[in-house]
């Protein structure tokens, strides 16, 4: 896999990215490190966390995804330097008061004093793509379709946010920073008010997209692509409904986040039309003589709006399923069946 440039950073990651969120939840240390070798052997240098991880979310493992990496990281001398490392600092309180407080505007010393911890856990001494996990102001994230000005809440201004930044990386702490979670207004005030005062540009957003959720399209991916800020592209897999493990159970058993944690089913993924839609999804795949999983991660791949899919797992077998992916091609007829079915069902997950 040929490495390529974060927006206008310098840096250079594979095209698939590891993401953690499950250690320390599904994936205990000795699977997650070995899920962490196998990755960098087999060509991937880019891995994902956040300080809030593992998910689901939970006072008692809030920050042992870090930790698992960190403890990967001192295991071996030389190690960090061969990878691209990533995290995030967590946005106001979603439910999750014991990372700062049910309220938290994500202040200038709210950041800093986050990546200090990321670090500490971490292991190192420097992040080098440093991301907010969500806005600080209000917006329609997380399955909710409208924005609804009503709900504002004093919070730190995007300068002052890109501020805390600019100290981190002169401080040497963080070599390039991302958003998460954003949307079209947000990539373009972080990249004007950057470039008006001399700020950290933002090289990168973090948001989801795959077959279920294409809702990128839809005017970001203009925005990132004029500007020149790479995407990140999150739940390729739409949280395990695109590997077909459902279409028969439905959302229950003992596999799989979403049969496993009942608050996950509660999310944009449990949606009833989001499964319909995903089964129609892996139906087109078998008639193709593809694996569900298949369909979906080489959708992602191979398409031109998307710098690295960040994959989820819980096994190295998961892993290198994920990775043989690569090399699957869709034909023209096969992405425009695609393109049909979006018509018909639209991003039922967004």
């Amino acid at each position: 896999m040929k490495h390529l440039p974060l927006g206008q950073s310098p840096l250079h990651v594979s095209p698939i990215c590891l993401g953690t969120m499950t250690f320390g939840e599904q994936v205990d240390q000795p699977t997650a490190h070995a899920i962490l070798d196998r990755s960098l052997e087999r060509g991937v240098n880019f891995i994902d966390a956040a300080e809030m991880y593992s998910v689901p979310a939970r006072a008692e493992t809030c920050g042992a995804t870090e930790t698992i990496i960190g403890h990967w990281f001192a295991r071996t001398p030389g190690l960090r330097q061969k990878v691209v490392l990533a995290t995030k600092v967590a946005g106001p309180s979603r439910g999750m008061p014991w990372i700062r407080g049910e309220v938290s505007g994500l202040s200038k010393a709210e950041i800093v004093n986050a990546c200090e911890g990321s670090l500490r856990r971490l292991q190192t001494d420097v992040i080098d793509l440093y991301q907010i996990h969500w806005p600080a102001r209000n917006v329609p994230a997380f399955g909710a379709l409208y924005f609804d000005p009503s709900k504002d809440k004093p919070h730190a201004s995007i300068h002052e946010q890109l501020d805390a930044m600019a100290d981190l990386v002169k401080a040497g702490k963080v070599r390039a920073i991302g958003l998460s979670n954003e949307t079209p207004y947000g990539v373009h005030e972080f990249v004007r008010l950057a470039e008006q005062h001399g700020l950290p540009r933002v090289a990168t957003v973090q948001n989801p997209y795959c077959l279920i959720n294409r809702s990128y399209e839809n005017g970001l991916d203009e925005s990132c692509h004029r500007l020149g800020v790479s995407l990140l592209a999150y739940s390729p897999l739409g949280f395990g409904l695109l590997t077909g493990k459902y279409d028969d159970t439905g959302l229950v058993g003992d596999h799989g986040r979403m049969a496993l944690y009942d608050s996950m089913r509660k999310q944009r993924w449990g949606r009833p039309e989001a499964l319909a839609t995903a089964r129609r999804y892996n139906a087109l795949a078998r008639e193709h003589g593809l694996t569900p999983a298949q369909l979906a991660l080489a959708f992602c791949y191979r398409n031109w709006r998307v710098a690295s899919t960040i994959i989820g797992v819980t096994s190295v077998a998961q892993l290198d399923q994920c990775l043989d992916a690569w090399d699957v091609a869709l034909t023209p007829e096969l992405l425009t069946a695609i393109d049909q079915i979006r018509w018909e069902s639209r991003d039922p997950a967004q």
